[in-house]
């Protein structure tokens, strides 16, 4: 036989799993109780180090983070490397090697301003270009491993494209003039004694006259005008001692001389 509980409350029980919740439900004359699963555990903040900047190039071996860009009126060039080899075949070595004031553009400056007038001179080069430049210009620097310099544009001689220079191709700036120059060796003194090789070749003439096969287009003036160059290729030029710069060109000597350091012409 059945036993009949008295007073006693009907419980309704139900289980609802919702996510990780546990609900347990009793009849209308009992208060309803919520049961909860416990919070899972947070994981630790893991704090990322900041990045580092990618190495864009090396200057003087130390990693540098951003361009090398020139300013001004200055210019960077990648140094042509020395010449193993003499016209004759002899392989050279050491300090016998033969440099060149020879490099090709790496990056240019915006130009420079006439502080006075305000006149803006763009540079005369661009990056690409090989230039032929002053031998006692510039500044001397490692760059990704290579020797650089950074040199002004009134260092510059002449540019040039690729990688040999030509007379054709050669392209004097400014108020620069390329002249075609003979070197001479006195093989005697003026007392008529002869001097021995090596006397002579101290005594090498330094020629300050010859023909102009190459003429600049000229320098700005302080107002924004083209100064005019007062010779032409083909003249015959005489200019100051000690106020040029000897380059080689298809193994033959030239000279580059400025509009103010020639004398005359004939």
């Amino acid at each position: 036989p059945m036993r009949p509980v008295a007073h006693a409350a009907a419980f309704v029980v139900a289980y609802c799993t919702v996510g990780a919740s546990a609900f347990v439900t009793q009849s209308s004359s009992a208060p309803a109780i919520a049961v909860s699963s416990p919070p899972a555990a947070s994981s630790p903040t893991r704090r990322l180090a900041p990045l580092r900047e990618a190495v864009v190039a090396t200057l003087d071996g130390k990693d540098i983070d951003n361009e090398f860009t020139p300013i001004n009126n200055y210019m960077l060039v990648k140094v042509a490397e020395a010449k193993e080899q003499s016209d004759g075949g002899i392989i050279l070595t050491g300090k016998q090697k033969l440099t060149k004031s020879e490099g090709k553009v790496v990056s240019v400056g915006p130009g420079r301003i006439y502080e006075d007038s305000g006149v803006y001179i763009p540079m005369p080069v661009k990056a690409g270009e090989s230039v032929v430049y002053s031998k006692y210009g510039g500044t001397e620097l490692d760059y990704n491993g290579k020797k650089h310099l950074l040199i002004s544009d009134i260092d510059v001689m002449c540019k040039f494209q690729g990688d040999e220079l030509t007379l054709e191709g050669a392209d004097v700036i400014y108020d620069n003039v390329l002249v075609r120059v003979e070197e001479k060796n006195e093989d005697a003194s003026v007392g008529g004694i002869l001097l021995a090789k090596s006397s002579a070749k101290t005594r090498s003439t330094k020629p300050t006259t010859g023909e102009v096969v190459k003429v600049g287009p000229g320098r700005t003036a302080i107002n924004g005008e083209l100064m005019e160059m007062d010779v032409e290729v083909g003249d015959f030029i005489k200019f100051r001692d000690f106020s040029w710069e000897k380059i080689e060109i298809d193994d033959k000597s030239y000279s580059v001389v400025r509009m103010n350091d020639i004398l005359a012409k004939f």
